[in-house]
């Protein structure tokens, strides 16, 4: 696995190969990491993973300064995946002038959910992923980039970004790897003490519970999800929870369903436990 940290050498790296598999990460690596990783190499012709935590989606009361950083074993699970390059670019070599232009997603499906308790993310966002495709991809007849389901309106807004700009890039999607109770891995999953380690599967019963119970009322009856949307985030926080959003949405828009006729839908959820905010969700 070659290491390389400016977008020059990475380039020079990526020279003789014309379909790069590329996973985009911000370290502290755990299985679902690993699994795109597994799910990428086959799909180009060098597969490369970033490891970047990117100050610009990050609010100035989030945790950029305290998000975990491991290095030394993030490196180890990528050699051992077999990943070919490893792009880890410090601040001064993605941004080595201040960032003022970014990329803006539209607000109707950036400014909901996550984006509307985490104004601004999806700009961050969005704006490392574009300048990361073009570090990757620059002068490439086209790639693959792989996200996780997740991050389920961010592999959204990534996917309608890179059709709009007519980009060669194919986003593949991995699905959410969880623990054997069900809690969704994530690398904030550190963050939890024991006790709040074993509450933390809650929130995917949650979501499954809401889902179950709003296919038996009926999409289309909005007043009837809303009220059980509601139940469901009073029930987290009767557990001792801070619900930002338990929600039924289109997987095509992220809109509330508005039809009685069958739909693809996700239920999405957003809560904090102690101090760490945990999301997830689960496709209907």
């Amino acid at each position: 696995m070659k290491i390389v940290h400016t977008i020059a050498d990475l380039r020079a790296q990526l020279s003789p190969f014309q379909r790069p598999a590329f996973v985009a990460t911000m370290g502290n690596l755990h299985d679902g990491h690993i699994a795109l990783v597994n799910q990428a190499r086959p799909l180009g012709d060098a597969t490369v993973v970033s490891i970047f935590v990117n100050r610009l989606q990050f609010a100035p009361h989030e945790d950029f300064d305290t998000y975990p950083r491991t290095w030394e074993a993030d490196c180890d699970r990528l050699q051992a995946a077999g990943c070919d390059v490893l792009f880890a670019p410090r601040e001064t070599d993605l941004y080595p002038e201040p960032q003022t232009y970014k990329m803006h997603p539209p607000a109707e499906l950036a400014d909901i959910l996550e984006g509307h308790f985490r104004p601004g993310f999806f700009i961050g966002v969005s704006t490392v992923v574009m300048k990361l495709f073009s570090c990757v991809f620059a002068g490439k007849s086209g790639g693959i980039a792989l996200f996780g389901k997740k991050d389920y309106q961010q592999l959204m807004i990534v996917r309608r970004m890179v059709q709009q700009f007519a980009l060669p890039i194919e986003i593949v999607a991995g699905e959410t790897l969880r623990a054997a109770d069900g809690l969704a891995l994530s690398s904030r999953n550190g963050y939890l003490t024991t006790q709040e380690r074993a509450e933390a599967v809650q929130l995917s019963k949650a979501l499954k519970a809401l889902g179950e119970a709003v296919r038996s009322a009926g999409v289309a009856n909005s007043a009837k999800r809303e009220k059980l949307e509601t139940e469901a985030m009073q029930a987290l926080a009767a557990r001792g929870w801070q619900p930002d959003y338990l929600s039924v949405r289109r997987r095509a828009d992220l809109l509330p369903p508005s039809s009685a006729a069958p739909e693809p839908l996700v239920v999405l959820g957003a809560a904090k436990l102690g101090t760490t905010r945990l999301i997830d969700n689960l496709e209907l």
